[in-house]
């Protein structure tokens, strides 16, 4: 039977990948989930005040909780050679939440830096008047294009069988241009660079705000600024790589139609992709930046963790007590 250039996928051994990547997945997967479980107890218990930014990364704080138990499944898959012994639906389903993840990861923080300037940049504007309903609508919205851009995920089977071994790949190279596929690399890079714009309009328009105003009450533009760059860092560190790599792959079919040519396009996306996973780690830090009430809030919990003895606290309180009198006389 002869295979059609559509129907011919390329495979490689990576034994390199296959020792590497496993710990560090699982050094994601530990790291992250302390971060963000510490973070959705932040926002449930110790939230103050709610805004529109607490609504959005509390989803975000959701999607990356729910995918990092994906990643010891992903590390297992190539501890074992890029083998897959957990059967078609739980592969679909893996798949299906990293790329929703990795949508996720991008669109809150995207709504979250268009949130932060508003607020700064058109202070008067009706959007800033609108409450925490207008934010849940908007979080349930790009909920509902993740599902709608990834879904398809769910629909089909993506094991590709190479040397007695069960792979488990939504990137696989196949030498063809099917439709899905076509969408899956056009999606993957599109997700990307559309709301990397949005956020690069954001960070210059909120930094010249910052450097135009003279005053700025209790620091409210600083901090915007701060998230803003922290949002653009890690979409440099965790998103471009793999993007650039899938670029390369994609330009790659254009030239080639023998697997050869892509060995090193693989290894590099492969590697990237693992940037990717590590947003789940440095989100719980934005979240630090995003607003005074979670920052507040985390600083007097770890106050109080930190506090030596009673008899310390009173000391302190006595000290501020004489300082206030001192100032009064």
């Amino acid at each position: 039977m002869n295979l059609t250039l559509k129907d011919k996928c390329c495979a490689f051994e990576s034994p390199t990948l296959d020792r590497v990547l496993p710990p560090i997945l699982i050094l994601e997967f530990m790291f992250g989930l302390m971060g963000n479980f510490v973070a959705l107890w932040m926002f449930v218990f110790h939230m103050d005040t709610w805004k529109p930014n607490s609504v959005y990364l509390t989803h975000l704080a959701v999607a990356d909780s729910i995918v990092l138990f994906c990643l010891p499944f992903r590390a297992d898959y190539y501890r074992r050679g890029k083998n897959w012994l957990y059967g078609d639906v739980l592969c679909r389903i893996l798949l299906f939440l990293l790329a929703a993840n990795r949508a996720a990861g991008i669109f809150f923080l995207t709504a979250v830096a268009v949130d932060r300037y508003f607020k700064i940049v058109h202070p008067l504007s009706q959007i800033n008047r609108m409450g925490l309903g207008y934010a849940l609508w908007v979080s349930l919205g790009l909920w509902g294009l993740i599902f709608l851009a990834t879904g398809y995920l769910l629909a089909n089977e993506h094991f590709f069988y190479n040397s007695n071994r069960t792979q488990c790949e939504s990137f696989n190279i196949c030498l063809g241009f099917s439709p899905l596929s076509t969408w899956h690399n056009t999606f993957y890079v599109v997700q990307f660079f559309l709301p990397t714009v949005i956020v690069a309009f954001c960070t210059v328009r909120i930094t010249w705000q910052l450097k135009s105003r003279t005053v700025d009450k209790k620091g409210k533009i600083k901090r915007a600024v701060q998230f803003v760059l922290a949002v653009a860092l890690i979409f440099i560190v965790c998103f471009f790589p793999s993007t650039i790599s899938r670029i390369a792959v994609w330009v790659l079919k254009l030239w080639y139609d023998e697997c050869k040519y892509f060995e090193e396009a693989n290894l590099a996306f492969y590697t990237s992709v693992c940037f990717t996973y590590f947003n789940s780690v440095l989100n719980p830090v934005v979240y630090y930046f995003s607003s005074p009430a979670f920052s507040g809030a985390f600083n007097k919990i770890l106050n109080k963790l930190l506090r030596r003895s009673p008899k310390d606290e009173t000391n302190s309180s006595e000290n501020n007590i004489s300082s206030i009198e001192g100032r009064r006389l």
